[in-house]
């Protein structure tokens, strides 16, 4: 099973980005994740300062575009890390050794073609398999 955990950083962490230990602890935590075989991507993003979002409306042509700031924003996420774990146990078994400091981590399991109707599996199938995911350099 394949699973994403979200970095929700602490408001307070958004503004000089991280610190040369936190990087370090970091770079450690995803060699542990890679030597046991479990990660399968991982990238931190810029603040949502920088995003654009759109917004898709039934019955509307074209999504509604915003440039950030969103004032409505009170989470947003800070990076992420695609892990493959035997059960939700273990993703969360390894999200707890994150070296986060402040903040929060939100574990998902990925969504396969299995867990939906075989119709549904079907319909969702894409005529080429798309690239391998790749680590962030």
């Amino acid at each position: 099973m394949r699973f994403m955990l979200f970095v929700y950083p602490s408001e307070t962490g958004e503004g000089g980005g991280p610190t040369l230990e936190l990087v370090e602890a970091m770079n450690r935590y995803n060699e542990e994740l890679a030597k046991a075989g479990a990660l399968l991507a991982l990238d931190g993003l810029h603040p949502p300062a920088t995003a654009t979002r759109l917004s898709f409306a039934p019955g509307s042509e074209r999504p509604t575009v915003t440039d950030a700031p969103f004032t409505e924003s009170k989470e947003f996420v800070g990076g992420y890390w695609i892990i493959q774990a035997r059960s939700q146990e273990e993703a969360v078994e390894w999200a707890s050794r994150a070296p986060v400091g402040d903040g929060t981590i939100e574990v998902r399991r990925i969504a396969e073609g299995s867990d939906y109707p075989p119709e549904i599996e079907a319909a969702a199938r894409l005529s080429q398999e798309p690239p391998e995911q790749t680590l962030a350099e």
